[in-house]
């Protein structure tokens, strides 16, 4: 039995997408949609921080029925709370004439989000977003530990494990 949880476990992590363990690297965002003071927002900016980074399409089904929500939901929860940020970024893998700058625009409104969005895009193949941290489509989360580290990369969690591991991130000493 031991042998056949250990065989799943091992195809399951032969499959495995995303950098855990590693630096975070580039955005590799082509535009940021928001009014932002910062206008080449990177990953830089957020060191000292616990970041939650957020893969979406605006054409993105899960993006919309659990993505988002838990997005505002726990953009709300952290808020005021000054070692937590957000970002979210289009990644256009496909659909190109739909999943636009303008789109993004748009879901900025729809959910009224207070963050930077940023739209990164490259026609016909996968864009550098995706290639920079090996995400495996949309929605995506990635959390970023205060040293720059990706500490979770995964299609989906439960707000209630988003919570508790922000809160874990957040009070870890070096």
């Amino acid at each position: 039995m031991k042998f056949i949880i250990l065989s799943i476990i091992l195809i399951l992590n032969l499959n495995a997408r995303g950098i855990v363990g590693q630096k975070a690297p580039s955005f590799a965002v082509d535009t940021w949609v928001q009014d932002n003071d910062i206008k080449d927002i990177n990953i830089d900016n957020y060191k000292g921080k616990v970041l939650y980074l957020y893969g979406f399409q605006s054409w993105c089904p899960a993006c919309h029925s659990h993505g988002f929500p838990t997005l505002k939901k726990l953009s709300k929860k952290f808020k005021k709370d000054k070692k937590v940020a957000f970002v979210a970024i289009q990644t256009t893998f496909e659909g190109y004439y739909i999943n636009t700058s303008l789109a993004a625009s748009l879901i900025v409104k729809k959910y009224d989000l207070d963050m930077p969005v940023g739209h990164s895009k490259r026609d016909g193949k996968k864009e550098d977003f995706m290639t920079n941290y090996d995400t495996g489509g949309t929605p995506w989360i990635i959390l970023v530990d205060k040293k720059g580290i990706v500490r979770f990369s995964n299609f989906h969690a439960s707000y209630d494990e988003l919570v508790n591991f922000i809160e874990i991130l957040k009070n870890e000493t070096y």
